[in-house]
């Protein structure tokens, strides 16, 4: 796109004792180019630095004005708003001061804005894990094509992405509604602002283009506030955020859309968190299930209503059955992407299907008539070493007779390396398709070996174990593998390989129960697990 003779957009870059990557952010926004008219860097009283580092920038770029809050307002809302006040360019948007803007970002949004003459534009963030650089598509359904929303309701998929920094907003859109972000110490401020952001109706352009980097440092010494999730007051305030966008939707009579952001939560919050039940102490389990019973009670007859057995709205239908917590494991792996329900497959009196024989009152009677596709059905994963090489056992449950039905005949075993690492390498293929065969318990099996040198060809680096069930119709379902964690079967292994002499290799189970693999071949891989232990132990 041609320049512009005048600049449009402005960036508020928002940060608090982040003297090591502000600068970064800035930079990374003031690189846009002409599209920039103005970078707002609000500082929320910082003591590292970090104003002075910006002053000194800003002495050097005319673009950047520094605004420094007398108090620290312990929350993102409050320095957005101080940054979108003083604003004068005709469009805005935001940036974290840990964050980067991608090149051409800004461009990308403001031409998207202005040929469809819209309020809004988003594009598509990408979550960076960091020091490994994997990425992850944040909603990246959603971003998939250009697209023109006339009216929000239209697309209540809209409700899934709360971020609010990968999206640029028309400044008079904002002021004429007076749409703000929560003062003060409030958490997921962003689910309350793209709330009211919805319940204006803007029109809404979408862009497939890169805009936003979301950059993951889960080892940083301060906890972003989505990744610091172990305490309860962390869960108290993403259900805070999550009532207060839906009473605002439905406030403003965007019903549509509140009821799919109470669906959202089921699909998103409420698995996130039940995933990392087992990992927090009995304490916080009680709480968190006290909280969350209380929280799903305000949800009427017509949120449960569409699909009943879909994992969210099926695990808050256990919670709400249940006055103290109870099944974890079977929670857990409910709420894993795609889901697994694990046995056993209990039924009422009356042979329908339920969650167990002491639930009854949760029925799974639309599991009978669900498409084999959305089945939660389990496979297991077991490692069993061998002399001449590892052995991948598989075991697929029936499911109240659906599998029998749908005639189970093959599964296509694949190890996906995580994005990011390896990079260069070329990934070896799956074992390709193994026959299943019924087994007398009534589940069915299938053996493979693990190809140690193929994984290890790749240098160091984590293998997610993704399987491919195919049934007689010539349907298929992608499914991940719950890991068998029998006493034994989940230890560092050394093996012995004529490539590389020897291979680490670690098998373990995700947060969500399924197999995984760290791989380090060779002596130097070995050397370098070693290491990375030790510096973790001295940390």
């Amino acid at each position: 796109m041609p320049h512009r003779q005048l600049p449009q957009a402005a960036v508020v870059v928002i940060g608090y004792n982040d003297a090591a990557h502000v600068t970064d952010a800035v930079r990374s926004a003031l690189a846009q180019g002409p599209a920039v008219r103005e970078v707002v860097a609000v500082d929320d009283c910082s003591t590292d630095g970090s104003a002075e580092l910006l002053t000194r920038l800003a002495g050097t770029e005319p673009r950047l004005r520094v605004v420094r809050r007398a108090v620290n307002s312990g929350g993102c809302g409050a320095p957005r708003n101080t940054g979108l006040d003083a604003v004068t360019a005709p469009y805005v948007m935001f940036l974290d001061s840990d964050d980067v803007l991608p090149p051409g970002a800004v461009d990308a949004l403001l031409t998207a804005a202005t040929e469809e003459h819209a309020e809004v534009a988003g594009g598509l963030c990408v979550r960076r894990e960091l020091p490994s650089g994997r990425e992850v598509p944040w909603q990246g359904r959603l971003y998939a094509e250009r697209a023109v929303i006339a009216r929000p309701a239209r697309r209540p998929l809209l409700v899934h992405d709360t971020l609010c920094v990968n999206k640029l907003y028309r400044t008079a859109f904002l002021n004429s509604h007076g749409i703000r972000f929560p003062e003060g110490r409030f958490h997921y401020e962003d689910f309350v602002f793209t709330a009211r952001v919805l319940a204006a109706a803007p029109r809404i352009a979408l862009v497939p283009e890169r805009v936003y980097v979301w950059q993951v440092r889960r080892s940083a010494e301060r906890l972003s506030i989505s990744l610091d999730r172990a305490g309860i007051d962390n869960w108290k305030a993403r259900t805070d955020a999550s009532r207060m966008a839906y009473e605002i939707l439905l406030g403003a009579g965007q019903k549509g859309l509140a009821r799919a952001a109470r669906a959202k939560f089921l699909d998103h919050e409420l698995r996130l968190y039940a995933r990392e039940l087992g990992l927090r102490d009995e304490s916080y389990q009680r709480a968190w299930w006290t909280h969350t019973r209380a929280y799903l009670a305000e949800y009427d007859a017509a949120d449960w209503t569409p699909d009943p057995t879909a994992p969210g709205r099926l695990l808050a239908r256990v919670v709400l059955a249940s006055a103290e917590p109870r099944d974890l494991p079977r929670l857990r792996e409910l709420a894993a992407r795609p889901a697994r329900l694990l046995p056993p497959y209990a039924r009422a009196t009356d042979g329908t299907p339920v969650w167990s024989a002491d639930l009854p009152q949760v029925t799974l009677e639309s599991l009978l008539t669900r498409p084999v596709r959305l089945l939660p059905f389990t496979v297991d994963a077991q490692l069993r070493p061998r002399a001449r090489g590892t052995l991948l056992r598989l075991r697929l449950h029936e499911l109240y007779g659906r599998m029998e039905e749908a005639g189970p005949q093959a599964v296509e075993v694949e190890w996906r390396m995580r994005d990011g690492e390896g990079r260069g390498c070329v990934r070896p293929a799956g074992a390709g398709a193994v026959a299943l065969a019924r087994a007398s318990d009534g589940t069915w099996t299938a053996d493979t070996t693990v190809d140690l040198a193929a994984l290890g060809a790749c240098g160091a680096s984590t293998w997610d174990l993704r399987l491919l069930v195919l049934f007689a119709d010539s349907t298929s379902r992608e499914v991940t593998a719950h890991a068998v964690t029998d006493p034994g079967r989940l230890r560092r292994r050394a093996v012995v390989n004529a490539r590389h002499a020897v291979v680490l290799v670690q098998p373990y189970a995700t947060h969500s129960g399924a197999l995984a693999l760290r791989v380090a071949p060779g002596a130097r891989g070995v050397a370098a697990v070693v290491h990375g232990r030790l510096r973790r132990l001295i940390d």
